[in-house]
C-alpha cells in the first residue's frame, strides 16, 4: 500500500497505475485521542495496522483525485528523529576522498583501521524541522554557498524498540520512502549543515514494508533536469539496512515514525534555484522536487 499525506494533511492511497489518489481521510477516525504529553514519535505510523484496516474498508468507495493535481507532503509528520548514515557507498566514499576542497572536514580517506566509515564516524541526526514533502521542494539556505543533492533509501520505523539484533531489524519497519538528504558545503559539523528547513525531503508516499521484501536490492537514481547525476543499487550499501537499524537501536531508542536515511551513492552534485530534481527508487516510486 502507498500511503500519502496531501493537500493540507489529508490521508490518501496512491493508486499509481490509475494516476489517482484515493481520499481515505476518514480512516484517521480510528486514531485514539492524544492527551498531553504525547508519546514520542508519529501517531499515524504507530497506529498503522488499525489505520490500514480502516483504509481497506473505505477504499472501494473513496473519492479519487488526479495524482498530478495534489500537493504531496511528507508521509511522516512527526518523527522523533531523522538519522543519517555517512559515506555508506564505496564509490561515494571514493569521490569524497577525491574532492578535498569540498569535503575537507570529512577525513574521508583516513579511517584508522576501522572496517567502514560508519564504524569510525557513527550515525548522525538531522533536525525534524528540516522535513518536507516533494511538493514543498527545497528552499536553498546560505545562498552564497553550495548545496548538494543526496538521494537515499529512507526507512521508516514502525514500533518502539532498542538493542535490536540485525536478524530481527526488518520486523521493525513500517515502510520505505525516497529521501533527499540536502547538504550545505562548508567547515561546520555534518548535522548542522544538513538541517536547514526543507533539507530533508521525504516522499512521495510511504510504501508499506510488505511491498518491499528486500530493501537491499533496489535501483535508485536522481536527475537534475534532464541530467542523470546519481544511479546505483541499494545492493551497494556498505552497511546494509538490517545492520543500520540494529546500530541505530543500540544508541537510541527507536520510535514509530523515526526515519533512517541509509546513505547516498556517487554522483553527488550542486543544485541551484530553478532546478527540478527527479528521484526514483525501485518498488517505491518517483518524486519531482523543485529548488527555490
Amino acid at each position: 500500500m502507498r500511503v500519502c499525506r496531501y493537500n493540507g494533511d489529508r490521508l490518501g492511497v496512491a493508486l499509481v497505475e490509475e494516476g489517482v489518489v484515493a481520499d481515505v481521510t476518514g480512516a484517521l477516525e480510528v486514531l485514539p485521542v492524544v492527551r498531553w504529553p504525547p508519546a514520542p514519535g508519529d501517531q499515524l505510523v504507530r497506529e498503522l495496522p488499525a489505520v490500514r484496516e480502516a483504509i481497506e474498508r473505505l477504499l472501494p468507495v473513496a473519492p479519487r483525485v488526479a495524482l498530478d493535481a495534489v500537493e504531496l507532503q511528507s508521509p511522516v509528520a512527526n518523527p522523533s528523529k531523522v538519522i543519517g548514515a555517512p559515506l555508506n557507498y564505496a564509490r561515494h566514499q571514493q569521490e569524497v576522498g577525491e574532492q578535498v576542497a569540498i569535503h575537507a572536514n570529512t577525513h574521508a580517506s583516513r579511517f584508522d583501521g576501522f572496517a567502514t566509515p560508519i564504524d569510525k564516524l557513527g550515525l548522525f541526526l538531522k533536525a525534524g524541522t528540516s522535513l518536507v514533502g516533494p511538493s514543498a521542494g527545497v528552499r536553498l539556505a546560505q545562498t552564497g554557498r553550495r548545496t548538494d543533492h543526496e538521494v537515499e533509501l529512507a526507512v521508516v520505523i514502525g514500533r518502539q524498540a532498542a538493542d535490536v539484533a540485525p536478524q530481527d531489524a526488518l520486523g521493525l519497519v513500517a515502510g520505505y520512502c525516497i529521501g533527499l538528504d540536502m547538504t550545505v558545503r562548508g567547515p561546520e559539523g555534518r548535522s548542522f549543515r544538513k538541517s536547514p528547513d526543507s533539507y530533508t525531503v521525504l516522499g512521495p508516499w510511504l510504501v508499506t514494508a510488505d511491498e518491499v521484501p528486500n530493501p537491499d536490492a533496489l535501483a535508485i537514481s536522481l536527475h537534475v533536469g534532464d541530467e542523470l547525476r546519481q544511479r546505483a543499487s541499494t545492493a551497494d550499501l556498505i552497511v546494509d539496512v538490517r545492520e543500520l537499524i540494529a546500530l541505530a537501536s543500540r544508541w537510541y531508542t527507536l520510535y514509530p515514525g523515526d526515519v533512517i536515511l541509509t546513505g547516498t551513492p556517487e554522483g553527488v552534485g550542486p543544485v541551484r534555484a530553478g532546478d527540478v530534481m527527479t528521484a526514483e527508487l525501485e518498488g517505491v516510486g518517483l518524486m519531482r522536487v523543485p529548488v527555490t
